[in-house]
């Protein structure tokens, strides 16, 4: 079963070249590593050039740039991965592994800072996250290709498309819940504060499980989410 890790980008011309060059031995033991570049300012796609398969452009938005790279992977499994996540050095074992029993699956979490409340936050994540089934796309999530198509693929919102996708995907399939776990940036908490961006989250969890429209969700709250 071959491996296509799709890596949504938008500026990151500081990290990306260091992401993929960890992730050169998981490409050197057959992984396809498709880069999405959602309109980059930057130097994001000439530094990836040398280091991926493909580099190609969609439309700005994870939701958009993910599908993209799905449809444009090789792979028989599909691994979305964020810029800012670290893999553990097995994942391609660890994903076959649990392929093979099951459709789709997701990484427990850990964030990069140093503040005590981010252990709570990343442990707080994966319980949720093992009760509801429910995965975000910081937990590196991954999945069968024909299980990708047979659950619709990400759609295409302005936020909330991991949770809208795996709420189909679980209808379809319990995860596979890895105790391993990504590594994954804490800079979002360190930028607006940490209590604040955890009321943000759930104030747009709660309104959109209430049913309001992702996309004004976005507008109202100044909230664009980047790949």
């Amino acid at each position: 079963m071959r491996l296509s890790i799709i890596i949504p980008v938008l500026n990151e011309a500081a990290g990306i070249e260091p992401l993929l060059l960890r992730l050169a031995p998981l490409r050197a033991r057959g992984a396809q590593l498709v880069v999405v570049d959602g309109g980059s300012s930057d130097a994001t796609k000439a530094l990836a050039g040398p280091h991926a398969d493909q580099v190609i452009t969609a439309p700005r938005g994870r939701a958009s740039q993910m599908h993209a790279g799905a449809l444009a992977a090789a792979g028989d499994a599909l691994l979305f991965l964020h810029a800012d996540t670290l893999l553990p050095p097995d994942a391609d074992e660890l994903i076959g592994a649990a392929l093979r029993s099951r459709q789709w699956g997701r990484f427990d979490v850990a964030l990069d800072g140093t503040h005590p409340m981010f252990r709570v936050i990343a442990a707080m994540m994966n319980w949720r996250s093992r009760l509801t089934a429910i995965a975000t796309g910081d937990q590196a999530i991954f999945m069968r290709r024909a299980f990708y198509q047979e659950a619709g693929g990400f759609p295409q919102l302005a936020l909330m498309e991991d949770i809208a996708f795996c709420k189909r995907a679980r209808r379809l399939a319990r995860p596979a819940c890895l105790r391993q776990r990504v590594l994954t940036s804490a800079r979002r908490w360190e930028k607006h504060g940490i209590w604040r961006t955890i009321l943000l989250m759930w104030r747009l969890r709660l309104a959109y499980f209430l049913g309001a429209d992702p996309q004004r969700l976005a507008q109202q709250y100044g909230y664009r989410k980047q790949a």
